[in-house]
């Protein structure tokens, strides 16, 4: 792991240490978290938050280093610099696609987000574990899988790491509205914590004038994504007996269920996020992956709801067996099934009536006697790494899938790039493929694309693992392959892929793929960012892609947009004169801060409504030069007085990565006469000193 660079070694508070030093403050006094509250506490509240809203709660700390040095910006049009982030609370993510705990922070990211929408700019700052995520493609793709909004940085050196002297994933930095760093944050499960900081850190700023509260606009990568009928799958689960497939449409949030020659049998799930019960169209589901089939019982891994979902395939409906719909942010031991909160659930499976959890978040595996309203630990210390030994004392990396053998299961360990056996029998784990049992950790970094037997062959990341007659089928992700492991020898081979993102059927290439099911001679595999699912024909090891016939993407309600609220103070125009019953246009010229210029990228809405009859007209709003011009229909009323409200961008030089939005109102009496020739209205906007 990289040290800490020179310039933190000047840097003595961090943000791990917040709740005592601002409790020292009143920031964090007891007060503030009282539960009963009293008309004599609510005034010393207020009294007490007015008196911090002087107070920086950072005061005297240096300025933030420069962002410069990744590789690429992704979810923006272009670069962005801290002078661009002037007057904004920065929080800079510094994260790593294929790690868990990255991705439980991605919710409270988005929560904070969304509660300070004009005040707050996430960064996120991918600097990667491993080789695969180097690359820009790859983030991008798990951008929008990950469904992220904002700004992130290819920091595949780890050049904008070393400038903050990070040291783990994931972690995050503040910076305030005046480009001064405020300390760091290490771990999960903190959302409470950056709340209370950044709402006083606002109030300060605020208070003081050097908070910039313009909304900003970002080009988001999911806008690049065309629409697809499956979206990003990542299980598959066969039942040969009645020839059909089970996938987990992950990001569709629901699951499809297919015959093996393509016919649409079902969807389970509306395609909404959520955690509702109930029929196949209203039930739903949050990134659902492994699947788990016993009788006519569907098991379903909801891994980002946190819970064990249950299918019944005869009655159609979708209920909970276990967990609350929260994530354990605690070592969970377990407990009654309702009551206990699981922590990313990702694969099933089931021996002699016992349900098998991989459990990624706290590296371990579960247990449910099915039947019982109970679940616990089965095996896994909870420490991340690979060891063996027996249940108790044994050790995972982020258990992502499993697959049975009699009484024994094995699983593959993502971050330790490992294929473990689990022997139910003999209660130890063993290690099949990769490294196991090394000092410090040292197995979670060793990884790489080499075929050999057992600890000296090397896979990276693998998400799927699939028992056929003696021998093992691994996706073996990040290296875009599947391999093989004979079982007598533990021998790993390549099997197919060339081991480059891609999406050709000769020679075959994968992206990622994660989900592996057989039947017969026919090898199921998700190929997950390719939007599909290949079939390998195992007699001569061709592939297809396998199609199922009528499947769309869901249809889901329309989100309002909310960001385009009328400005509050109308600007008053003198009385307008256009051509009767002629189309006619309206040109802005924004008067825009020093080096910055309209975006064509950003996009131009408007409405103009008639104040007598409250009726829009429809037009077009476009960027040309540094005009913004609003083209209209003619006009039905013959005079009366219109609204024009407008929301436009404008970046640094035009194209920079952060966009500012600005919202304009104005209350504009027309009129319209026959021999008049004026088809146009031009309206001035000053937004100089902005």
């Amino acid at each position: 792991m990289p040290g800490k660079h020179a310039f933190l070694n000047r840097i003595y508070f961090f943000i791990a240490t917040i709740a005592f030093l601002l409790a020292g403050s009143g920031i964090l006094n007891s007060s503030v978290f009282a539960d009963e509250k009293t008309p004599a506490k609510e005034t010393k509240q207020a009294e007490q938050d007015k008196e911090l809203a002087v107070k920086n709660p950072f005061p005297n700390r240096p300025k933030a280093p420069s962002l410069d040095g990744g590789k690429e910006w992704l979810n923006t049009a272009g670069e962005i610099t801290l002078k661009d982030l002037r007057g904004k609370v920065v929080l800079i993510d510094f994260w790593t696609y294929c790690c868990i705990n990255c991705m439980h922070v991605l919710p409270d990211l988005a929560y904070l987000e969304a509660k300070y929408p004009n005040e707050l700019v996430v960064i996120g700052c991918h600097s990667a574990k491993f080789d695969n995520e180097k690359e820009t493609d790859n983030i991008r793709r798990a951008i929008q899988r990950y469904e992220i909004k904002h700004p992130v940085i290819n920091d595949s050196n780890m050049t904008v790491w070393r400038k903050y002297g990070v040291r783990a994933w994931p972690s995050m930095v503040l910076i305030d509205p005046e480009g001064n760093y405020c300390g760091h944050l290490s771990g999960e499960g903190n959302r409470e914590l950056l709340d209370k900081v950044l709402e006083r850190v606002i109030a300060y700023h605020r208070a003081k004038g050097t908070l910039d509260e313009t909304p900003v606009h970002f080009e988001l990568e999911a806008a690049k994504l065309k629409p697809t009928p499956l979206k990003f799958p990542g299980k598959l689960l066969a039942d040969a007996p009645k020839q059909r497939l089970f996938i987990s449409d992950s990001n569709h949030n629901r699951i499809v269920i297919t015959s093996l020659d393509g016919k649409l049998i079902d969807v389970i799930g509306s395609g909404q996020i959520g955690k509702k019960d109930g029929d196949y169209k209203s039930a739903s589901f949050d990134h659902p992956q492994g699947m788990a089939l016993v009788g006519n019982t569907l098991y379903v891994a909801d891994t980002e709801n946190h819970m064990i979902r249950t299918v019944d395939l005869d009655k159609k409906q979708v209920s909970t067996l276990a967990g609350t719909g929260e994530q354990a942010r605690y070592r969970s031991a377990g407990g009654k099934l309702r009551a206990s909160a699981l922590n990313s659930p990702w694969a099933l499976t089931e021996i002699d009536g016992v349900l098998y959890i991989c459990m990624a978040g706290p590296h371990q595996i579960w247990q449910h006697k099915l039947g019982t309203n109970e679940i616990s630990v089965y095996a896994g210390s909870g420490r991340e790494d690979i060891i063996n030994g027996a249940l108790d004392e044994s050790a995972f990396a982020q258990t992502s899938d499993i697959t049975v053998d009699g009484d024994v299961f094995y699983v593959v360990d993502s971050e330790g790039s490992a294929v473990r056996k689990v022997d139910t029998k003999k209660k130890n784990v063993t290690t099949v493929a990769g490294t196991s049992d090394l000092e410090r950790g040292r197995s979670l970094f060793e990884f790489g694309d080499k075929d050999g037997i057992g600890d000296q062959a090397r896979l990276q990341h693998p998400l799927g693992v699939l028992y056929d007659k003696g021998r093992l089928f691994v996706a073996d992700t990040y290296n875009h392959k599947l391999k093989t492991i004979d079982l007598k020898t533990n021998e790993v081979k390549s099997f197919l892929g060339t081991g480059k993102d891609g999406n050709a059927l000769n020679p075959v290439q994968f992206s990622e793929p994660s989900g592996l099911a057989l039947v017969g001679n026919r090898l199921f595999v998700a190929d997950t960012n390719n939007h599909r699912i290949c079939v390998v024909n195992l007699d001569d090891n061709k592939v297809s892609e396998f199609k199922v016939q009528g499947l769309t993407p869901p249809s889901l309600p329309k989100k309002a947009d909310d960001s385009f609220a009328p400005a509050k103070n109308a600007l008053a125009v003198s009385a307008q004169t256009v051509a009767s019953g002629k189309p006619f246009k309206i040109t802005v010229t924004p008067k825009l801060p020093a080096e910055y210029k309209l975006s064509p990228l950003a996009p131009v809405k408007f409405s103009f409504k008639s104040d007598a009859q409250q009726a829009s007209v429809k037009g077009k709003g476009t960027v040309q030069g540094n005009q913004l011009v609003l083209e209209l229909p003619a006009l039905k009323d013959p005079s009366g007085a219109y609204t024009l409200n407008l929301r436009f961008g404008y970046c640094r030089d035009g194209v920079g990565g952060l966009c500012k939005q600005h919202s304009a109102h104005w209350s504009i009496p027309v009129q319209t006469a026959a021999g008049s020739k004026t088809t146009e209205i031009s309206l001035p906007l000053d937004l100089s000193k902005e």
